[in-house]
């Protein structure tokens, strides 16, 4: 599956985690969820501010987010990372338009997702090497209270 290598380095080099073949439709289950997310909470705020084209700003980034993205950032698997991301991100849903700036930093958002995922799964079990459905499952659960 395509991404699998890719998404086995990011895990590795985030959290000292082996993921396989399985854990790459999870992610990208995860992924999903949170384009939905996270272009539904822009577009009402461009909406807000009397816009109908997302702009950077109406992206909902928390200041723990704002880090993680930092930290994604300076990875030196960012830039592989990204091109997987570019290549498989869903498209958001028909009333949303993202801006071309808005766009190009999305890549970066779901980097800094998946780096507070990745390490989300050591703060539920320390001990954890190739996390489990269950971990995944709990994971998902923890992110979805904050992000």
């Amino acid at each position: 599956m395509a991404g699998t290598a890719e998404l086995e380095r990011f895990f590795r080099e985030v959290a000292g985690l082996d993921v396989d073949k399985s854990d790459v439709q999870r992610f990208r289950t995860f992924v999903d969820e949170k384009v939905d997310g996270i272009a539904i909470a822009a577009r009402d705020a461009a909406r807000w501010n009397g816009r109908d084209v997302i702009a950077p700003q109406d992206l909902p980034l928390t200041k723990g987010l704002q880090e993680r993205i930092r930290e994604f950032g300076k990875l030196d698997v960012a830039d592989e990372f990204r091109a997987m991301l570019r290549g498989s991100l869903r498209r958001p849903p028909d009333d949303v338009t993202f801006g071309e700036e808005t766009e190009d930093s999305l890549t970066d958002v779901f980097g800094g997702l998946g780096v507070a995922l990745a390490r989300s799964f050591r703060i539920l079990d320390p001990d954890v090497r190739n996390p489990s459905a269950q971990h995944w499952d709990r994971a998902f659960e923890l992110l979805r209270l904050t992000v």
